[in-house]
């Protein structure tokens, strides 16, 4: 069956004619929430439903009247970059009597609602398996009242659960991101590089509190993402006597030269006797322990707050288009689902093993039991939790292996915010593992010119937080220069390399494969740490840098098109870097909720753009009064930019006018996001430690000699895996002419984005989540969560 019939098969067997869906937020809101109603909204018109709003949450649903309203196309428009959630949340004491319930099954037999996509935490999702489960029995006490006839019971006989999961503190199992968690840890990160600065300033402590009350992933993910000096966690309370150990760990830090420390607690944070361990308890400690200027800063409700990023408006609108697919295909045996997101793909689970998972997780802290804790939260925490300890805690020298093998790092490429925490991850990984570490500045080109240093711990204090690339890089190619690497490798007794860059550091990995045959210097293992902003590199579903780019997109795209408002309406054309990659203008266009984003993967013609001109002026004319068209600067050779601007100018005279903008460098440039520090962290730590497998493996009779194939190694994402791949394996993978793998993931996005614009499409079900169970153990591997 081809995948267009599938596409067909879908849509006719899936329709939803005649079905009403229901949306509701409920319990703490979390930036992306706006998103995810958006995309059910507009998915479930799409497939010829009704969909409702429940405002207030079940609040709402248990008052009835006006907080059930019907959605439109156009209601939910501009919601995409709001904060919060737009149509209310609240706690709910009626829903948890049965009585409460009672009037909200009512409530939505009134409308002929029986399928309820509910986005909130556990609380909220197992309150509505509570609901589904009850749902005949209340439909037929509804009869008994009178309320109901028998006729609406039979039309009504099931009511159908899925669930996404909004919350901040990403304590859901089952899930490697809730929605609203990326944002938060954004509002974390933004504070902490502004008061860095100040720290540095006067040589002070910083003491931060941040929200996680029984779940200390906020915490975590941010110590990691700054390089913190301490973090307690509710998870893993310290062992006793760790006041002394931090403090020793902050003097240590002072004397090498640090002018600041940062300690950050989770507000759920205990010690090993269940006594909590709060942030002025913290600030008391180390000022009479060291005396050191010490401030608290409590970052509270700031974290809940601001526009969403890039990496929540995505996976809302991902879940939410799920959550969409998962109703019309349940059945009345169906279980309550919730659809999630493990590494980079959409699965659905029962909900009640989530529940049951996030239950166990408490559990086993309330006995003590914290290595389970930890391995309950899941593979991604565990995995930040063993990074975090390998880069912030340095063992004394005499607990160091000796290895005696020098290994050196390099960028390659363009820079790419993130490189310098993935530098600064291998460097203090490779010392841990008893390498001597090598810092080679400007690339291959540096390298040759025997620009290259040995690198310390304290060298890389700091890092993670700097965007660019502090080592420097070129694009330049190793061809020219095989013999001048060969006899810096040779001069230094460089017995491995680690290459973090983007296409130009796999051509150049290629080049240096090639050469083992003349120079046996190269025949040592090299591995590529893919960053680029283009996200260009094959073998790999995402690169270093690539999120800080969205986000650049995203937060630049609202605010020109607030620049609109007001006025009258308005269509902006926006170029966005890539080469001949479009992944920034398409999945940017997803998060930005952009009409049309062209690119050179699929091509278009002058008939696409009247036919787009045609669409945008049709919706100017009834509802929206902003428009954003992106272009990727090398989609076209001749219908550039200019021309875009220019056709859509002359055709849409009269009813909207036109503005353009190349964003240019600034998607490179800023402090990369904490996507981009986390992921650069984990992957540089996990290259590491390939590498010292690999010297392991290959060290005989005193040398290091590897010239196999699977010794020059690519470490990249794929769906849900971290995967090691030979380089030349990846060759019939890549379209070397534009610098581009031949197929790419995300090019299954660009429906969802037509979709949401108003275009009708074909959707490719091919990739949308299968039912698996929590429970199930994943393969080894399965560590690839981003963050």
């Amino acid at each position: 069956m081809t995948q267009a019939t599938e596409n067909k098969r879908f849509f006719e067997n899936l329709t939803g004619a005649g079905k009403a869906i229901a949306v509701l937020t409920s319990g703490g809101d979390a930036q992306g929430m706006n998103a995810a109603v958006r995309a059910v909204v507009r998915m479930g018109i799409y497939v010829g439903a009704k969909v409702y709003f429940i405002h207030e949450g079940y609040q709402g649903m248990v008052d009835g009247g006006d907080n059930i309203k019907e959605a439109t196309w156009e209601s939910v428009s501009s919601m995409l970059q709001v904060g919060g959630t737009v149509i209310g949340s609240a706690r709910c004491k009626d829903f948890r009597g049965r009585e409460g319930r009672l009037k909200a099954a009512y409530n939505l037999v009134q409308h002929g609602i029986t399928n309820l996509c509910v986005i909130g935490g556990d609380g909220s999702l197992t309150g509505a398996n509570l609901f589904r489960e009850e749902w005949s029995g209340l439909l037929a006490e509804l009869v008994d009242q009178g309320l109901i006839d028998n006729e609406a019971v039979e039309r009504y006989s099931a009511l159908h659960i899925v669930g996404m999961v909004g919350s901040i503190d990403n304590d859901f199992c089952g899930t490697d991101m809730t929605i609203g968690t990326d944002s938060a840890l954004h509002r974390i990160i933004e504070v902490v590089d502004a008061i860095m600065t100040t720290a540095q300033s006067h040589q002070r402590t910083f003491v931060l509190e941040v929200m996680g009350r029984h779940c200390g992933y906020l915490a975590l993910v941010s110590a990691l993402a700054c390089g913190a000096d301490w973090v307690l966690i509710p998870e893993m309370p310290p062992e006793d006597g760790w006041e002394e150990k931090m403090c020793e760990k902050l003097s240590a830090t002072r004397s090498r030269g640090s002018r600041l420390n940062i300690i950050i607690v989770a507000e759920g944070a205990l010690d090993r006797h269940g006594k909590p361990i709060t942030s002025s308890l913290v600030k008391d400690l180390v000022v009479r322990s060291l005396g050191f200027d010490t401030r608290v800063t409590i970052l509270g409700h700031v974290q809940r707050g601001g526009t969403p990023s890039a990496f929540d408006r995505i996976l809302a609108s991902r879940m939410g288009v799920e959550a969409v697919m998962a109703l019309l295909e349940t059945t009345a045996n169906t279980p309550a689902y919730v659809v999630s997101l493990c590494g980079n793909q959409s699965v659905r689970l029962p909900l009640m093993e989530c529940v049951q998972m996030t239950q166990e997780v408490q559990k086993a802290m309330d006995e003590k039991r914290f290595e389970e804790a930890v391995k309950l939260r899941g593979r991604s925490f565990e995995n930040n939790l063993k990074t975090y300890k390998l880069l912030a805690h340095r063992k004394p020298e005499s607990e160091l292996p000796v290895s005696n093998f020098n290994v050196a790092v390099l960028n390659v490429g363009a820079p790419a915010a993130g490189m310098n925490a993935a530098v600064r991850s291998a460097v203090r990984v490779g010392i841990s593992e008893g390498h001597k570490m090598f810092a080679v500045n400007d690339g291959f080109e540096g390298f040759s010119k025997g620009q290259l240093r040995e690198i310390k711990w304290a060298d890389v204090g700091g890092w993670t937080g700097q965007g660019g690339s502090l080592l420097g890089t070129k694009r330049t190619l190793p061809a020219k220069h095989l013999d001048k690497i060969a006899e810096q490798i040779s001069k230094n007794n460089i017995n491995a390399l680690l290459v973090i860059g983007g296409f130009e550091a796999y051509l150049g990995l290629m080049e240096l494969l090639a050469a083992r045959g003349k120079y046996d210097e190269f025949c040592v293992p090299m591995i590529m740490v893919p960053a680029t902003v283009s996200n260009n590199v094959p073998g790999s579903e995402f690169s270093i840098g690539a999120d800080t780019a969205l986000n650049a997109i995203t937060d630049t795209c609202d605010r020109i098109k607030q620049s609109a408002s007001g006025t009258k309406r308005r269509v902006f054309i926006i170029e966005t870097m890539g080469g001949y990659c479009g992944y920034l203008a398409s999945v940017g266009g997803l998060a930005a909720g952009a009409d049309a984003a062209y690119i050179y993967e699929e091509p278009f013609d002058i008939r696409d753009l009247q036919s787009n001109v045609e669409h945008l002026t049709d919706k100017m004319k009834t509802s929206i009064q902003r428009g954003l068209v992106l272009r990727n600067e090398n989609s076209n050779d001749n219908y550039t930019t200019d021309f875009i601007y220019q056709l859509y100018s002359e055709e849409g005279r009269g009813v909207f006018d036109c503005r353009k903008n190349v964003l240019g460098h600034m998607q490179q440039g800023g402090a990369p996001s904490p996507f981009d520090r986390n992921f650069g962290t984990k992957i540089a730590a996990k290259a590491m430690q390939w590498i010292t497998k690999k010297l392991g493996e290959t060290y005989r009779q005193g040398r290091v000699f590897a010239n196999t194939e699977d010794s020059v190694c690519l470490l990249g994402m794929r769906r849900r895996a971290l995967v090691f791949q030979p380089v030349v394996q990846l060759k019939d993978e890549t379209d070397f002419i534009h610098r581009i793998p031949k197929e790419q993931w995300w090019l299954k996005l660009r429906p969802l984005m037509k979709i949401l614009a108003k275009y009708k499409t074909s959707f490719d079900v091919s990739d949308s989540g299968q039912l698996e169970h929590v429970l199930r153990k994943r393969p080894k591997d399965l560590d690839a969560s981003t963050i």
